[in-house]
């Protein structure tokens, strides 16, 4: 019988390494798609979700409601995203990184990649870093403003303003496609 996340949690607490397995198996296609799509780049992506499960893990006993895990963990893992973002050296050589990655990904839309994906990801690349986190936590992720706020430490109010804001921004560069 397979586990409930909440059992896991309360048997990772006391030591059970198999049960923080069982939670990383479950939450890691979650946590790396969220920061892809705010890194803009798989490997540092990949790099941050290794990180927030080793700092989840060793901050496991500081949970006190095990039903609110997967929160918790996207919020160390947006943590993580942000204690990246503090680095200018860092984040100039990202940018570089992304540019050249933007155009090989334009050149190569036809081969790669059906065009509407290339599309809502450079729609998503206009967006600052706090919309995209907003618009994607709430409409790919399917979490509730008040999740995304809780999430994020962004204030309720301005979550709200950065989901419409985004939303508009993307609407408009479809709108402006067609």
């Amino acid at each position: 019988m397979r586990r409930s996340d909440q059992q896991c949690v309360l048997q990772a607490q006391v030591g059970d390494h198999a049960a923080y397995g069982e939670l990383v198996a479950r939450h890691q296609s979650r946590v790396r798609g969220w920061l892809r799509h705010l890194c803009g780049d798989h490997a540092e992506a990949d790099d941050l979700a290794q990180e927030a499960f080793v700092r989840a893990w060793t901050r496991l006993g500081s949970l006190k409601d095990a039903k609110r895990f997967s929160s918790w963990l996207m919020k160390i893992a947006y943590n993580e995203f942000l204690q990246s973002r503090r680095s200018s050296d860092r984040r100039n050589r990202i940018m570089e990184r992304y540019a050249l990655e933007r155009k090989a990904l334009e050149s190569a839309a036809t081969e790669e990649a059906p065009a509407h994906d290339l599309e809502l990801r450079q729609a998503l690349s206009l967006l600052s870093e706090k919309e995209r986190a907003a618009v994607v936590l709430n409409y790919a992720y399917g979490y509730s403003h008040g999740e995304v706020s809780e999430l994020t430490g962004i204030p309720l109010g301005t979550v709200k303003s950065l989901i419409h804001r985004g939303s508009l921004k993307v609407r408009e560069r479809f709108d402006a496609r067609d």
